[in-house]
């Protein structure tokens, strides 16, 4: 009865949209996780550059 209640009160356009809309939020937190990741690894790439950098020029001035 619930069922048939619920049918009655929400359009069935309106289950599909909010359906889609939970998909593509969803979605939407994957991607900004997978963001995230990407970006720590380019920072840590980008801090070993700068440590070679450092050693590199630490390296010629003590030389």
């Amino acid at each position: 009865m619930a069922k048939a209640l619920f049918g009655s009160v929400v359009a069935p356009h309106e289950m599909r949209m909010a359906a889609e809309n939970a998909a593509l939020r969803a979605q939407v937190r994957r991607l900004e996780a997978q963001l995230a990741v990407l970006r720590d690894e380019r920072d840590a790439v980008i801090a070993r550059e700068l440590l070679n950098m450092a050693d590199d020029s630490a390296s010629s001035v003590l030389a």
